[in-house]
């Protein structure tokens, strides 16, 4: 939710890291509740917003799952990995984009109480979850994306909150729908970013074998 650097593969962090393997846990927790509750809000709040938030929610906990199953692997399976989660967040921008046609065609009535209280809750979420991967920001291919990932969800959750704000105001259903396609475009600037740093580390670890 936002170019990455493209650096080389090293960092000044150790690969295993008993306080990232920690922080991981607590980011892979926090995001498994927070989709719960903002599929529920956006079921019940009609909200195309807070759906692509939920969905971004589960795809984080995967996210942080994943990094957790290859930490400490060979640096080919964390590129490996790293490249699989960007291909999930452009296939989760897709998924935002369909969304957002969906109601365009339907003409959806979001709820801007629940919008803005759910909104708030996950901004709280994302930003500790943030502060907490801050020291590991400069990591490899698969750290990175679990920092992009972290770094960019708090975007989301103002625009949400604004957008309530927005539905309010004009009684109209666009501020959410805007709201959802910058989201989507976020995803799929996200997962094109972390694609590229771990194709670029894959080809050079070719290079290195050969």
């Amino acid at each position: 939710m936002s170019a990455c650097c493209q650096g080389g593969c090293s960092s000044a962090k150790p690969v295993v890291d008993p306080r990232y393997r920690r922080v991981l846990w607590i980011a892979l927790v926090l995001n498994a509740l927070m989709f719960v509750v903002e599929l529920a809000g956006g079921l019940g709040g009609d909200s195309a917003a807070l759906l692509a938030d939920a969905v971004d929610f589960l795809g984080d906990a995967g996210n942080y799952g994943l990094s957790l199953l290859v930490l400490g692997a060979a640096v080919a399976a964390r590129a490996r990995a790293a490249l699989f989660k960007g291909w999930t967040m452009a296939a989760y921008g897709c998924f935002v984009l369909a969304k957002v046609a969906w109601d365009v065609s339907t003409g959806s009535a979001p709820q801007p109480l629940v919008m803005g209280a759910i909104g708030l809750a996950a901004l709280l979420v994302n930003v500790s979850v943030a502060l907490m991967l801050y020291a590991w920001r400069d990591g490899d291919a698969n750290m990175r994306s679990v920092w992009i990932c972290s770094r960019n969800d708090p975007i989301g959750n103002l625009a949400v909150m604004l957008a309530a704000w927005a539905v309010s105001a004009t009684a109209s259903a666009w501020p959410d729908l805007l709201v959802a396609l910058v989201m989507a475009g976020l995803a799929l600037s996200g997962g094109r970013s972390v694609i590229a740093q771990a194709r670029s580390e894959m080809r050079t670890l070719g290079a290195t074998e050969t």
